[in-house]
């Protein structure tokens, strides 16, 4: 098993001569930066639209090594007409990415197909999981057993089973883990949370978190079909259903299927919810009861079967009420006695505007702050400090999702122990809350 302390490995091997060959950078851009035994080697799985900026930030670290890249696909143009469009993904355009950064020289860079292989990789030290989210689990939970520290896109994982495991398997293994929920890591959201933290709103009785709404209709392409020549679609279908090949399921589209992802609910929770969670301390727990309410479908759940229109509305211990739904504003409002706080992307207001204005202080409480999501993650694998959104935080921010759907299934709300995360009095209920796997796919 490889060593959780990156750093002191480095080290060892540096004063090891010829005992083992790390897949270095030449080049002259990076021998002005960090000296090779302080540099933290990063793979990264999966290389579509998200990946492609999370590879332009590690890249951007002076003490990062991006020695490998993983994808089923070599290229695509993402939902585009094949050759055409302003952005190329897969394998390819990430290994001339890397090379474009390192001044043309990226020796010992490695290309794989299946994850596992480059887990493998010589000298690794943290995998970045970028993947539809029916493989986030297994992927991370690969990583982890074999001694390395993750970086994962949200939602955490696909089902509720998969993120318990997951977050366990992160204490078990001492291991550094960071979701990507990275508004945690802007300003604005920074400083609604501090506000909350400090009171100012005394007590809080109602949060509005508001989701985009989904898609009524299909997206491109619906005809069945072969899927391309250069895709492993059997390898990206994975674990899940192993449904017939039609663009419309596939690059970004899959989250619209329920097979692949969550819809936007699954999408944005771990964006919105994640920080009304933050600002009321609730990092740690989750609701003690989840019902899903006024959820419409499309038309014909033959091509896309996730919701359209949703309600989730949650009720935590203290009595505080989370509605998340696709009919309140955008972003995270959180409502008290003394008025109101508005979150969103760019932006940050309140019922009183004194509290936003520059030098305000609202009292001696410091939430975490972290200005950049990828330094966050780095810094805590050179530390082996907790980052602002590990495993436990970003499966409990979107717990109230999975309950949700299961809800919106059975048609009942659902009672709920936060400590013990378990369905009270409603087997049924507790059963949907496992992973189905395709076989031989499991989470042993």
């Amino acid at each position: 098993m490889k060593s959780h302390n990156a750093l002191d490995r480095r080290r060892f091997l540096s004063l090891t001569a010829g005992a083992v060959t790390l897949p270095l950078l030449t080049s002259s851009t990076r021998a002005q930066k960090a000296a090779p035994s302080e540099r933290i080697n990063v793979g990264i799985i999966g290389l579509g639209g998200r990946s492609q900026a999370l590879l332009a930030s590690f890249l951007r670290q002076a003490d990062v090594q991006v020695v490998a890249l993983c994808d089923v696909q070599r290229e695509h143009w993402r939902d585009g007409e094949w050759g055409r469009g302003p952005a190329r993904f897969g394998t390819e355009p990430a290994r001339l990415q890397v090379e474009r950064a390192y001044d043309g020289k990226a020796k010992g860079l490695g290309i794989y197909q299946d994850f596992r292989n480059l887990i493998d990789h010589k000298g690794l030290d943290a995998v970045v999981v970028a993947t539809p989210d029916h493989w986030h689990a297994l992927q991370c939970l690969a990583a982890l057993r074999a001694g390395l520290d993750v970086y994962c896109e949200k939602p955490l994982t696909h089902t509720f089973e998969e993120g318990q495991l997951l977050y366990r398997e992160v204490a078990k293994q001492k291991a550094i883990f960071q979701t990507g929920s990275q508004q945690r890591s802007t300003a604005n959201f920074h400083q609604a949370v501090e506000l909350l933290h400090n009171g100012v709103l005394g007590k809080v009785r109602q949060v509005e978190v508001g989701l985009p709404a989904g898609h009524k209709e299909p997206i491109g392409d619906t005809t069945i079909q072969e899927p391309p020549a250069n895709l492993d679609y059997e390898s990206w279908c994975g674990p899940s259903e192993l449904l017939p090949y039609a663009p419309t399921y596939h690059h970004r589209n899959w989250r619209w299927r329920l097979a692949y992802g969550g819809g936007q609910l699954m999408d944005w929770i771990g964006h919105h919810n994640d920080i009304a969670h933050w600002g009321l301390k609730l990092d740690k727990t989750g609701p003690t009861e989840v019902e899903a309410v006024n959820w419409t479908w499309p038309e014909s759940k033959a091509v896309y079967d996730a919701p359209v229109d949703f309600d989730v509305v949650s009720r935590y211990a203290d009595g505080t009420l989370i509605r998340i739904s696709t009919r309140n504003e955008g972003g995270t409002r959180w409502i008290g006695d003394n008025g109101w706080i508005h979150v969103n992307r760019g932006k940050l207001d309140a019922s009183n505007k004194g509290w936003l204005k520059p030098g305000f202080k609202a009292g001696p409480h410091t939430a975490y702050n972290s200005p950049d999501h990828t330094r966050n993650f780095v810094d805590g694998i050179k530390t082996r400090t907790e980052c602002i959104c590990p495993a436990e935080t970003g499966h409990r921010s979107v717990t109230p999702g999975h309950l949700g759907h299961v809800s919106a299934k059975i048609g009942r709300k659902i009672k709920w122990d936060p400590k013990n995360e378990r369905v009270i009095g409603d087997p049924d209920a507790e059963k949907r809350l496992k992973a189905d796997y395709r076989y031989p796919w499991n989470l042993a």
